[in-house]
């Protein structure tokens, strides 16, 4: 595909290297010279120096030929007019906008064509908001992935020693945990020097204390699941956000009327306008999040969860650091950059989180081909997980009709759920070797390494005779 990235800042870059691993042709505008041979340095791909919402500067970038427009600059009303004019001017087919404000939703008929002609909305702040209320939800998960609507989770979890499954292989699934039907799809395990290896998952794998483990499950069956892998921790009720902006903010709404919530934010003027946002039992805090004596005297050894939400990563690692050490129960860092993320994921920062892969799952499940429904990043970007809708019959489809030890799925590559049916006729499906895929299946489909994601994708087309 030819896709046009209008801005290079961490989103725009994150978007663009994922898509061209992908072999697509990808041109980057932004403002600044400097970033753009920054990413053609790194990057097979090219750059255009201008304002986006210029024609002229569209047309350089190849507009006129380009299948996708992806509007990330900084600013809301950028993306908008950018989006408008790649519609009215050059007829791009798909137009996706990155909007932080909440007066422009999805659907709504200022998106609509006669609007600014906006496709999809993709919003950064809630992507993560809904993220971390997932985690919250589920304190003992590293990630929680919903699929089909929801009604099915890919859930990642660290195993410790008291889970039921931990200590003993995976053949014995069903003796051990008789009453919930899962599937293993993988298992990351860390060798003597440190390094995240992959482990065969077979029915002979036996499961470690410390194996960061995948599970695939109906979502009905969550706490189910997290039970068998470790003991299950208390609810989350006591949480200190560090970082009052547009994602603390948002958090905090959600939170304050199940949790007692706490905001420390560097900049008074900032804090006046939470104060004027919050409800009264939502404590607004002027400090810095690495004060070791504001940290003791808001009790943050009672704390359930700390979260590190500023815009600076070596804050965000250091105030959770600090409050892990001080003795709070779970601590998550915001960091954008991903080797920052790589090195402190498992250690005493319980979950490092990266903004900008929240964002590519929304963005990838545009420009999959087939029949791609949702695709979500894993291990930061290592790997990937998809919904694909099975079409046609077995004359016209690679999967159709098929057992699934007949499809020739690159080596590591797992089928874990099948969702059939609709309304109150849905079936969540474990499948094994010999389970059949029928048409309008959803099939979730885990992916150890990137590159295997064109493989997949050609699998779920159907041929040109299929009407």
């Amino acid at each position: 595909m030819n896709i046009i990235i209008l801005g290079a800042g961490r989103v725009g870059e994150s978007v663009a290297e994922s898509l061209v691993s992908e072999r697509n042709d990808i041109t980057v505008i932004d403002t600044d010279p400097r970033r753009l041979v920054a990413l053609q340095e790194r990057f097979d791909l090219r750059g255009v120096a201008g304002n986006g919402i210029q024609p002229s500067v569209l047309r350089e970038a190849g507009a006129e030929d380009a299948d996708m427009l992806i509007a990330c600059a900084p600013n809301d009303e950028t993306n908008l007019v950018c989006c408008k004019i790649a519609h009215d001017v050059f007829n791009i087919t798909t137009r996706i906008a990155r909007v932080r404000s909440e007066e422009f939703p999805n659907g709504s008929e200022l998106m609509g064509k006669s609007g600014f002609a906006v496709d999809q909305v993709i919003c950064p702040e809630e992507s993560l908001t809904t993220y971390i209320r997932k985690l919250i939800n589920y304190p003992e998960a590293l990630q929680v992935l919903e699929f089909a609507g929801g009604k099915v989770s890919l859930i990642a979890v660290r195993a410790i020693t008291g889970g039921p499954m931990v200590g003993h292989v995976i053949s014995e699934l069903p003796t051990l945990v008789p009453e919930v039907e899962m599937r293993f799809v993988a298992i990351y395990r860390t060798d003597e020097l440190g390094v995240d290896q992959q482990v065969i998952c077979n029915g002979s794998t036996r499961i470690e204390p410390g194996d960061e483990v995948f599970v695939l499950a109906a979502t009905s069956w969550i706490r189910q699941v997290l039970d068998a892998l470790r003991l299950r921790d208390q609810p989350v009720r006591r949480v200190i956000i560090a970082g009052g902006g547009r994602v603390g903010l948002r958090l905090a709404r959600q939170l304050k009327k199940d949790c007692r919530v706490k905001i420390i934010e560097a900049e008074a003027a900032r804090c006046e306008y939470l104060t004027s946002q919050l409800p009264g039992h939502v404590l607004v805090l002027n400090g810095d999040s690495t004060d070791e004596d504001l940290l003791q005297v808001e009790n943050v050894s009672e704390c359930d969860l700390f979260m590190g939400l500023t815009s600076d990563d070596e804050d965000n690692i250091m105030a959770c650091l600090l409050a892990k050490r001080m003795g709070a129960r779970r601590v998550l860092a915001l960091i954008n950059r991903s080797a920052y993320a790589d090195l402190v994921q498992g250690s005493q920062i319980d979950i490092a989180l990266s903004p900008a892969h929240t964002v590519i799952g929304e963005l990838l499940a545009f420009v999959r081909r087939g029949d791609v429904e949702a695709v979500y990043s894993l291990r930061r970007g290592a790997a990937e997980a998809l919904e694909a809708v099975a079409r046609g019959d077995r004359k016209t489809s690679k999967v159709v009709g098929r057992r699934i030890d007949e499809i020739p799925l690159p080596p590591g590559t797992q089928i874990g759920a099948l969702v059939r049916g609709e309304g109150d006729d849905t079936q969540v499906i474990i499948p094994h070797h010999d389970t059949v895929i029928q048409s309008n299946d959803h099939v979730i489909v885990f992916l150890p390494r990137k590159r295997m994601v064109r493989e997949v994708e050609k699998l779920f087309q159907v041929s040109a005779i299929f009407f």
